[in-house]
């Protein structure tokens, strides 16, 4: 099974950039799809993106279409966040997951069965 430790949280102003990472170890990232998401206390699990094993297709919630993108280095193991022009509404603790099942996973936090730990994002006004 695999291990996720993300990283790259902290307090940022609105309008600033976060770069999250998400680094796997235990097996290799190439045969997972993976996606992030984040939750704020009293909310359910958010998906904000996903992308698939190749790194080919990729997808976003609304909310954070345009402003965040989802990458992957299969050969650093590693899969990042890149979050720009964050507004205060962004502030959660981020996760991500890895589902071994299906070349794309998708929205659902369901179809993932292993999570990092989580790293907070903190954005002022």
């Amino acid at each position: 099974q695999v291990q996720l430790v993300e990283s790259g949280g902290g307090l940022v102003q609105a309008g600033g950039s976060l770069r999250l990472s998400c680094a796997a170890s235990g097996r290799t990232l190439s045969v997972y799809a993976m996606a992030w998401f984040r939750r704020t206390p009293g909310k359910e699990r958010e998906f904000v993106a996903a992308i698939s094993r190749s790194g080919s297709t990729t997808g976003y919630a609304d909310s954070v279409k345009g402003r965040f993108t989802i990458s992957r280095d299969n050969g650093k193991n590693t899969v990042y966040l890149q979050m720009n022009s964050l507004k205060p509404e962004d502030t959660a603790v981020y996760y991500c997951a890895a589902d071994s099942s299906a070349y794309y996973s998708g929205t659902s936090p369901n179809r993932y069965v292993y999570w990092g730990q989580g790293t907070q994002v903190t954005v002022s006004s």
